[in-house]
């Protein structure tokens, strides 16, 4: 049994496809860019912010910062709050709690933010260490704020479990040791989860505990 667990915020506990895409399409059109439509959005969800920016608009590293800023303006006042907690998400920390085992976040979202969200929704008394993104993007990568988590807990990823709903969570979880549940109610596929190696696949909340 796994002592400890790790999760994925965006697209695993919660759903911010409301709150992320706004906030992107108020930083591009700062760039004089309009976004075809809310769902060309959605594969910002759970990557570093910087990578998407760059890899989907063509942004410079300096350009993708400068975005960063601006998609910020608009998420720390109203995006962080577009968001909402899955269903069974609630009980299920519950249960992990119950069974004595300690719950960790682990995001690519910077930590500042991620804490505002636990303590908005009335998760936060359900986590024993929260591990963010640094804002200045030096620590975004989901390897490495594992690693930082991992750090900040006190624990080894042989006591460990990863849980995400993207390829990022899983091969951070894959650089640093730890096996890993992919989940399939947030924004990744099936086969983006198996081809980056999860160890099991979860098609619903219910099934995430079942797993554990």
């Amino acid at each position: 049994m796994h002592d400890i667990i790790l999760f994925d915020l965006d697209g695993t506990l919660t759903d911010p496809g409301l709150g992320i895409t706004n906030s992107v399409a108020y930083a591009l059109k700062r760039f004089g860019i309009e976004a075809e439509c809310r769902e060309s959005l959605y594969s910002f969800i759970g990557p570093p912010l910087k990578d998407s920016f760059m890899k989907y608009y063509g942004f410079s590293e300096e350009k993708a910062m400068q975005a960063i800023e601006v998609y910020r303006e608009y998420f720390r006042d109203k995006g962080l709050y577009e968001n909402e907690v899955y269903d069974g998400i609630r009980e299920l920390l519950e249960k992990i709690k119950d069974s004595g085992r300690k719950i960790v976040l682990a995001t690519s979202k910077p930590e500042e933010f991620s804490v505002r969200i636990l303590e908005h929704f009335d998760l936060i008394k359900y986590f024993d260490v929260v591990a963010g993104a640094s804002m200045d993007e030096k620590r975004n990568k989901k390897g490495d704020v594992i690693f930082y988590a991992m750090e900040k807990g006190g624990f080894t990823a042989d006591k460990a479990i990863m849980i995400g709903d993207r390829e990022h969570d899983i091969f951070g979880a894959k650089e640093n040791g730890l096996p890993s549940i992919g989940v399939l109610y947030g924004y990744g596929s099936e086969d983006e989860l198996k081809s980056a190696g999860a160890d099991y696949i979860a098609k619903t909340v219910e099934d995430v505990y079942a797993l554990l």
